[in-house]
């Protein structure tokens, strides 16, 4: 099928001349506002036989500061810069719109802005449907400057690699093309002689991150995707602690993508970060923290963060409202002053975000 966009100018009051968007594998919206939960790191089924640990790096007596122990950044400049959706305790909700609750689907519809009923398994063949990202690289002052980087390597069929016309390295891709820089050499040997939990499938997020980041440095692009894996690998393995650390390190590592971002005169006060899920897990029932699709009841609950030149400072927003996951993509087309258009459906952007 044949996609023809038209070049739809910016709108002059956009400050955003670059977007990053960070998305990290099924993190619960429960351990993101409330950090660590006492009743899955006191079961010994989930702590790694490490209670210890976990209780002495995220535990605090106050929610307020379990979160921030778990996501410093996050809750410590974000929210004082930017606003953050999905705190249920608020009745503020952010869902999937997709029926499955697993990641094929979620990540679609982040990036299409479109619940499409037809994706319904991980081994989906190339997404047949537009990411934003491929909307964005045809508009001409963007062209040639978006790339994505992910630990799964189901990203270059969902982000449909060969028909999208920009890079998506995933999994065991080495980065930097023909003409690698130095550090990326030595990123993609260590990459080829790396411990392997899941096979080829999937990297650890170390490799995903620092490719990322030399990708930035040296070829400055105006529209950045990183998808980290680990939350949903540890989650799914029953391994809390692991979980808990792999949401630690993605903060730390949002913290130096922003610590960059405004050290350099390219994207400081130029650039915007999108932070969310493709998905939920369980919490009703604890047991079912490790998993998701859709007969985990609760498995379609998820949260977003933004920050940027043209973000309110609004923090943890806390009233009362229903947001789904298919309105992330027409957001981020807005941010950078586009409206994104396809053959399929695209849901209305995030109004709250962008008011």
């Amino acid at each position: 099928m044949l996609f023809i966009f038209g070049a739809i100018a910016a709108y002059p009051q956009s400050k955003t001349e670059n977007i990053i968007i960070i998305t990290t594998d099924g993190l619960r919206w429960q351990d993101v506002f409330k950090g660590m939960d006492p009743a899955i790191a006191n079961n010994k089924k989930f702590n790694q036989g490490d209670s210890g640990y976990i209780y002495e790096n995220y535990w605090h007596d106050t929610e307020s500061e379990r979160r921030k122990r778990l996501m410093p950044f996050l809750w410590n400049v974000l929210e004082s810069k930017g606003q953050i959706y999905g705190n249920r305790q608020f009745n503020n909700k952010v869902d999937n719109a997709n029926p499955y609750w697993f990641s094929y689907p979620g990540y679609s519809e982040i990036m299409t802005g479109y619940a499409d009923t037809a994706i319904n398994s991980n081994s989906y063949p190339p997404n047949p449907n537009v990411s934003v990202f491929e909307f964005l690289n045809k508009q001409s002052a963007i062209k040639g400057k978006v790339v994505a980087f992910g630990a799964w390597d189901a990203f270059d069929r969902i982000l449909n690699e060969k028909r999208a016309g920009f890079p998506v390295v995933c999994s065991f891709d080495t980065t930097g093309g023909r003409k690698p820089t130095a550090n990326e050499k030595l990123i993609n040997a260590m990459l080829k002689d790396s411990y392997k939990p899941w096979l080829e499938g999937e990297c650890l997020d170390v490799f995903t991150h620092y490719m990322a980041m030399e990708w930035l440095r040296t070829r400055k692009p105006k529209v950045l995707y990183i998808a980290y894996g680990e939350t949903d690998e540890w989650a799914h393995a029953g391994m809390y602690r692991s979980y808990l650390d792999a949401t630690h390190q993605v903060d730390t590592w949002i913290k130096q993508i922003w610590d960059f971002v405004q050290s350099d005169p390219k994207y400081r006060n130029k650039t915007s970060l999108f932070i969310t899920v493709d998905h939920g897990r369980g919490d009703i029932k604890k047991d079912e923290w490790t998993s998701h699709n859709n007969k985990i009841q609760d498995a379609h609950e998820i949260w977003f963060a933004v920050m940027g030149p043209d973000i309110k400072a609004k923090g943890e927003v806390n009233e009362a409202m229903q947001l789904y996951q298919k309105q992330f993509a027409q957001t981020i087309a807005k941010l950078l002053g586009y409206t994104f258009k396809a053959d399929h459906p695209v849901a209305d952007p995030v109004l709250s975000v962008l008011q």
